[in-house]
């Protein structure tokens, strides 16, 4: 497939800071969608971040299949993470967050005291791709709107240090995408998720592409909202838009299917949650031995 790219400036210049502030920071919290931890996970940020602490904080838990993410969360902390499940509506869980920070820094902070350095507040840099709930997990922390939000690619603009507690500061960056997707499975599982525009790729194959995943692992969910079962063996495509189509009462447009609309519903369904617990990823697909 042809290299799908995308790279604002701004989002270049915010490689540009994090690679000169680097040496300032103590930790890196890297936030990853649990719903697609590989695909959302910026690889770019592996070269720039060097050798730091890292924690990576899966974030969406609660919209993520479960069984999915126990596996990933496992996968990651092989390759020598610390790894948190988060649910950023529950404010107990960004308590944990700081508190893995302080015992993964534990030995370095001792270390400094003993040879006299006088104690100063953890720095911890906070990087991810964009809408992993960077922003809403800054403003948790700080208890106040320290950073904007919002339920689309690239909301925040600027780098920002934020003192969320005595001994504990944020240093916000926007959010950074990779310059280009060579896998186009994971631009369409970082697109399902909302981290860039689901219009970048073509709206109806992605359709048909979150379908046949559903289908393979999701089956009864697609069952229950749109009384929709597959059989791959067939030309299943038109029928199964039509199904949707007449579950969800879509006006034909001169006698036809209105498919812009179908395509509507079916992503609005799925920012909504309307399928259940959805992981567009899982080890044992996306990793080889």
């Amino acid at each position: 497939m042809a290299q799908i790219q995308w790279y604002p400036g701004h989002m270049a210049k915010a490689e540009r800071e994090i690679a000169s502030r680097i040496k300032l920071i103590d930790i890196v919290i890297e936030l990853v969608d649990a719903r697609a931890p590989l695909s959302s996970k910026n690889r770019t940020f592996d070269h720039i971040i060097n050798n730091k602490p890292r924690l990576l904080v899966m974030t969406k838990k609660d919209l993520a299949d479960n069984q999915a993410s126990q596996e990933w969360q496992a996968y990651f902390e092989k390759q020598g993470y610390g790894v948190l499940l988060c649910n950023m509506k529950n404010f107990n869980e960004y308590q944990k967050i700081i508190q893995k920070c302080r015992e993964i820094l534990k030995e370095k902070l001792e270390r400094e005291a003993k040879r006299g350095l006088k104690p100063r507040p953890i720095r911890a840099m906070v990087i991810g791709v964009p809408n992993v709930g960077k922003s809403t997990f800054i403003n948790a922390l700080a208890k106040r709107k320290a950073a904007v939000t919002g339920n689309r690619p690239g909301v925040t603009k600027s780098q920002q240090i934020i003192r969320v507690a005595k001994d504990f500061e944020l240093f916000d960056t926007p959010g950074v995408l990779a310059p280009k997707y060579n896998d186009e499975e994971q631009a369409r599982n970082v697109a399902l998720i909302g981290s860039i525009k689901q219009d970048i790729l073509p709206r109806d194959d992605l359709m048909i592409y979150a379908l046949k995943y559903l289908n393979k692992h999701y089956p009864d969910a697609l069952k229950a909202r749109y009384d929709l079962t597959i059989d791959k063996d067939t030309d299943w495509v038109v029928p199964a838009f039509d199904q949707i189509a007449k579950v969800r009462a879509v006006k034909k447009v001169r006698g036809e299917t209105d498919y812009d609309r179908v395509m509507d519903i079916f992503f609005k369904d799925l920012l909504d949650g309307a399928f259940g617990k959805i992981s567009w990823e899982r080890v044992s697909e996306c990793v080889k031995d």
